[in-house]
């Protein structure tokens, strides 16, 4: 039974999941939009609206948070500008855009990006 188990597994080991969301959620902030699956997608947005949320304090200890859940230097700096960006919003940074499905194997694709 699953119940209260709310991670989901994409069909991946823990570290490899992990790595693969840290990544995918860098390459979001850096580059502000990308496409991905729609699964994909819906776990993505809750870490990368967290990151945002910790990045609005902007001090020492929120960098540091940063610097443990995304492996490139270059997003922890864009996350920190749009930190500033959002100063005001309370939350809700992204939304998932619906694009097609894949024409290999029907996978929902959706394209992730910032409000």
């Amino acid at each position: 039974m699953r119940h209260r188990n709310k991670t989901k597994k994409l069909d991946r080991k823990k570290a490899s999941r992990e790595m693969m969301l840290k990544n995918l959620a860098s390459s979001i902030i850096i580059y502000e939009k990308v496409k991905t699956t729609l699964a994909k997608a819906k776990v993505v947005k809750s870490f990368v609206e967290k990151m945002i949320t910790i990045a609005k304090n902007g001090d020492l200890n929120a960098r540091r948070k940063l610097i443990q859940n995304l492996p490139q230097k270059k997003a922890i700096e864009k996350t920190i500008e749009l930190g500033k960006k959002y100063k005001e919003r309370k939350g809700g940074y992204t939304r998932i855009v619906k694009i097609g499905k894949r024409q290999g194997d029907g996978a929902e694709i959706v394209q992730i990006e910032f409000v």
